[in-house]
């Protein structure tokens, strides 16, 4: 008995012939047509946007054998494109796209609220700081960012390298949600060595930098009936966002030159507050002795203290102050992280949390993703254990003080009268003048002119003297002075 094609059991159960890119399926070609649909298929993909400009399209062998089409098939639809000026072909370096068809492109739909170029426009919103990073500059100046170019790549890729040849199949799978064993008895030797921390690697929570750390810590005090914590002021206007996008309020505690007014923090009511003690955010001053012993005793009537150690690697005259931690765990949250000394990138850092939190701390960070990416910490375990993250810390800290004298000279020079703030220690200078430009309108001109910096009255709940936040770990002293040059005249 003869059996139609149509209906023989390998026809009716076989897959289309498709391909994953543009979710091509031959298929839907006419018999005698293929050439012309699939030039179609992929001028419309040019047009649209799937296919961008100076996207590379897969190589005809390989489109072909997915389409199960003869290789000629591809090779002719792709030249038609080159005839068309759509395409180019590089020989090895592939086919890839030149230019989209002339008004043909439908208009795309613009998203709501699209923050204009121009970050100092308005007020800062939620997402002031991507529009700053996207804004275009010859010079950023932008605080917080270390030598970059200082990135230990050698190293990395070495320890990378070891690391993956000593893992089982079974160490690519889920991990911990509290972090990889490994990094978290590195940065507990860490935490013990270098800020006088004395705690168990099953206390560390590695989390995606400090900023995860915070928002971890929202989420479990909202949870349990805390909705304020109070802030150093001026502080960091991003943590302030992270912890105000999880429902806690922010009340500002005044800095001085000794630190938070403790008798202030006492008397707002606040159940909570973050600090910055070892090197405040961002006039740089570090919390005395008075007033750490002030602040520790309101920790002991009931107080929580959550303790962003920022910047305590960063001391140029002597060694940093001990972490607030190290003196009483109770009621002291605590967050660091690498992005200082290493790369913001890598987003890794590590939080511990006192008894009363950690269970509910490790549960919040579990439904947040299931713990942080292994490989990197695996990595950077390796590094601090061999010695290479000490020898990487003294490297990069006597490029920054370089930089900092670097800026600390621009800054005589070209701004008189400026009152310069911080420079013990850390990775920017804040200045500020009784009379002059407003910093927020001086940031703008600045960023007109090439430059990018940080207003203060940024950070700032109450009013105060304006100024200007200055990072310079990631620039050279020549960059620096250039720049400062330019705020000068532009003064």
């Amino acid at each position: 008995m003869t059996r139609s094609r149509n209906t023989s059991p390998s026809r009716a159960i076989s897959s289309p012939s498709g391909s994953d890119f543009l979710q091509l399926t031959i298929d839907d070609a006419p018999p005698r047509g293929r050439c012309e649909w699939l030039t179609e298929q992929l001028r419309l993909a040019i047009a649209d946007g799937r296919l961008p400009i100076g996207a590379t399209l897969p190589a005809t062998r390989t489109l072909a054998a997915d389409l199960r089409v003869s290789r000629g098939v591809v090779t002719e639809a792709y030249q038609r494109l080159v005839e068309d000026g759509h395409v180019a072909g590089h020989g090895r370096g592939g086919t890839t796209v030149v230019a989209a068809p002339i008004g043909t492109r439908p208009p795309r739909a613009t998203p709501r609220a699209v923050r204009p170029s121009n970050p100092f426009t308005g007020p800062p919103e939620a997402d002031v700081f991507d529009a700053v990073r996207a804004a275009p500059a010859r010079i950023d100046l932008t605080p917080g960012v270390p030598d970059l170019a200082a990135f230990p790549r050698a190293a990395w890729m070495r320890a990378e390298r070891a690391v993956l040849d000593g893992l089982s199949a079974a160490d690519f799978g889920y991990g911990d949600p509290r972090g990889a064993p490994a990094l978290r008895a590195e940065v507990a030797t860490w935490l013990a060595r270098n800020r006088g921390i004395r705690v168990e690697p099953a206390e560390v929570v590695i989390v995606a930098g400090v900023a995860q750390a915070l928002a971890l810590f929202a989420r479990v005090f909202r949870d349990q009936g805390i909705d304020r914590i109070a802030v150093e002021d001026p502080s960091s206007l991003g943590a302030r966002q992270h912890l105000n996008h999880w429902g806690l309020t922010t009340p500002p505690i005044a800095v001085d030159s000794a630190g938070l007014d403790v008798e202030e923090l006492r008397a707002s009511g606040a159940p909570a507050a973050l600090l910055t003690p070892a090197h405040q955010f961002p006039t740089g001053v570090v919390l005395d002795g008075e007033r750490r012993r002030e602040l520790l005793r309101w920790a002991e009537e009931g107080g929580v203290i959550v303790e962003d150690d920022y910047d305590a690697e960063h001391r140029y005259g002597r060694a940093p102050v001990p972490a607030l931690r190290s003196r009483y765990a109770e009621r002291i949250c605590y967050a660091g992280s690498v992005s200082k000394w290493l790369a913001p990138a890598l987003r890794i850092g590590w939080l511990l949390a006192p008894p009363e939190y950690f269970d509910a701390v490790v549960s919040a960070k579990r439904f947040t993703d299931l713990g942080s990416p292994v490989l990197a910490q695996l990595v950077l375990a390796h590094l601090m254990r061999s010695g290479e993250m000490e020898r990487q810390l003294r490297f990069v800290r006597t490029r920054h003080r370089r930089r900092r004298d670097a800026m600390a000279a621009a800054i005589a020079e070209h701004l008189p009268g400026a009152v310069v703030h911080g420079v013990a220690a850390g990775l920017h200078l804040t200045v500020t003048w009784d009379t002059g430009p407003d910093d927020v309108e001086l940031a703008e001109a600045a960023l007109a002119s090439g430059v990018k910096v940080q207003p203060l009255s940024w950070h700032r709940q109450r009013p105060g003297p304006p100024g200007l936040v200055l990072g310079y770990g990631a620039r050279t002293p020549t960059d620096i002075a250039d720049a400062v040059a330019t705020l000068g005249a532009l003064r």
